[in-house]
């Protein structure tokens, strides 16, 4: 049961000009433990159901992993981040990917300006669409870490705040890896970093000795397609909650007088047994400058 919205305004205001926001100890230690233990396991197998692997074997993982085991099947609706997401996109929603991440060190022999992956914005299929210019706020990623990142040069996910506002590439000087003011966040295990599609980020180099390992559960409009999937297994979904089954993209429930959304929203009746708002319209581009 919620006590109150996660988020302050204070909170909403650095997402709106940052792109980025830090949630501390969104997991406790004994769900940090479950879910090293659920992608250790997945990582072990020979499953190539969703598997993404790149980087000559520095990174492994899998796509759609909330279906792959119950541990991460528990993140659709966590009790922190599902009301931050609602207060940052809105209620109308579905969760549109999720990627568990093991990134192994990087071999000495790499510069200190490698980066894998490059600054990027996500959701390219609309990037290819729309452009840098025309492109809205579609979705939020919410990276969980499950190892310490507290220290430099360990693999974290490099954000460059106020890049969302950005109606091009960021420019990176001559002879430097990143756009001034790019930020390495400390991260503990536990902690989350939300962040837009829109937010320029980068993988940053790993000199650590252990992997680091990371679930993102991504939440997007639900007019806008999943990069995971078109539809779960049947299977799968007859064992969620309706919430959750609303959450992966399942049929709205019909009802006979007309509603602009198709049908119930059961995210929105969360919202309001738990007094969260249910709409959000942040702001245009352009309506705020970008933080120096």
């Amino acid at each position: 049961m919620l006590n109150a919205p996660p988020l302050t305004a204070a909170d909403i205001e650095h997402f709106d000009t940052q792109g980025y926001l830090i949630i501390r100890q969104a997991l406790d230690g004994n769900r940090v433990g479950e879910l090293l233990e659920a992608g250790d396991r997945l990582v072990a197998s020979d499953l190539r159901t969703g598997r993404q692997q790149a980087g000559d074997g520095r990174y492994d993982g899998f796509r759609n992993t909330i279906a792959l085991d119950s541990h991460f099947t528990d993140l659709i609706d966590h009790p922190v981040i599902l009301p931050a997401v609602v207060q940052l996109l809105g209620a109308d929603l579905h969760v549109m990917t999720s990627h568990l991440i093991h990134k192994r060190p990087d071999p000495a022999e790499l510069p200190d300006t490698s980066r894998l992956p490059g600054w990027h914005r996500d959701y390219a299929i609309a990037m290819r669409t729309l452009g840098h210019v025309a492109i809205p706020r579609l979705l939020v990623k919410c990276a969980f870490y499950l190892t310490d990142l507290t220290e430099s040069q360990r693999g974290a996910t490099m954000v460059l705040p106020g890049s969302h506002l950005l109606t091009g590439q960021p420019e990176i000087p001559a002879g430097a890896s990143d756009p001034v003011g790019a930020l390495e966040p400390s991260l503990q295990p536990g902690d989350c970093l939300i962040f837009e599609n829109r937010t320029f980020h980068a993988g940053a180099l790993h000199r650590g000795a252990d992997t680091r390992k990371a679930i993102m559960v991504g939440f997007g409009h639900r007019w806008v397609v999943p990069m995971d999937y078109r539809s779960q297994a049947q299977d799968f979904v007859d064992q969620l909650t309706p919430l959750r089954r609303f959450l992966v993209g399942e049929a709205f429930e019909q009802v006979e007088e007309f509603l602009p959304s198709g049908g119930r929203n059961p995210l929105q009746e969360w919202c309001d047994t738990h007094s969260l708002p249910g709409s959000r319209q942040p702001p245009v581009q352009g309506e705020r400058a970008a933080p120096e």
